[in-house]
């Protein structure tokens, strides 16, 4: 947060001083990148506190939440900026290339050690919505740096209108994908890299199950999968705990799937109202 908010500051004033939209558009994107980690830092420390009577999972999808937020605000950013970009190709500005240069520089910097310090947390999406706001703004500044340089070799003022359409294409695609995985948590559709079929023949592959019915598998939050579902045994006399025992081990150990709710069913029932 404080690389993020001492940069939007200067490629402010640098995007002034220089009069390159592709300054002052990273600028609005820093915004964002500052709010999106405040967010997602507010949402780590709501996270961590303890279920209780009412949020009996804990306050976990806060994250999730988070997430939202920071993909709407990347999308929004975007438009935004293409906007602007479409006017200043129509009525193009002189662009002091040299300050545009040295800010990006140190931006580029900056940013770098941002996505050093979030690269680890790529299976949080909250984590990753904050990394992907500074990947695009590193991106972003190795493009204001391009563009720099070829409006000092050319004079082609028109570059940092395209660079700044650039930025929001950039943006746009980041936070999409982004949302599409919250949407996808939200939804409690079965997580990525998950097959519900074959977490149905695992299940029924252990020795003693007969058939597996109401399946679900889904994601409290991101990296926290849960499962349920309706077991039926072969034989009514079989040991059910150590069956369970076995169930739980194969989904921990295939699909890191710990939080399990098994129901074991010693014949099927017509007319019970599960199906």
């Amino acid at each position: 947060m404080s690389l993020t908010g001492t940069l939007m500051v200067g490629e402010v004033i640098g995007g002034y001083l220089s009069g390159s939209l592709a300054l002052l558009a990273d600028a609005g994107h820093m915004l964002t990148d500052l709010l999106a980690l405040i967010v997602a830092f507010a949402a780590l420390s709501l996270g961590a506190l303890p279920a209780d009577r009412r949020a009996t999972y804990g306050y976990r999808r806060l994250e999730i939440l988070a997430a939202l937020i920071n993909g709407v605000a990347l999308v929004v950013l975007s438009v935004s900026i293409a906007y602007e970009a479409i006017e200043r190709w129509l009525a193009p500005q002189p662009v002091d290339h040299t300050i545009m240069a040295a800010v990006a520089a140190v931006g580029l910097l900056a940013n770098l050690i941002g996505l050093w310090l979030l690269h680890a947390h790529g299976d949080n999406l909250n984590m990753r919505g904050a990394f992907l706001h500074v990947l695009g703004d590193t991106l972003t500044s190795v493009g204001v740096i391009v563009g720099a340089l070829i409006i000092a070799l050319t004079g082609w003022a028109r570059i940092d209108a395209l660079i700044s359409l650039a930025i929001a294409g950039v943006i746009v695609f980041t936070s999409l994908i982004l949302l599409r995985d919250v949407v996808n948590v939200l939804l409690e559709a079965a997580p990525r890299g998950i097959n519900t079929e074959e977490v149905r023949h695992t299940i029924h592959g252990v020795v003693g199950v007969a058939q597996v019915h109401d399946l679900h598998v889904w994601s409290i939050t991101s990296g926290l999968p849960a499962l349920s579902a309706h077991v039926v045994v072969a034989d009514p006399a079989a040991d059910f705990h150590s069956l369970l025992v076995d169930i739980r081990q194969r989904l921990r150990d295939e699909y890191h799937i710990d939080h399990a709710t098994l129901q074991i069913e010693a014949r099927t029932q017509e007319g019970c109202g599960c199906c």
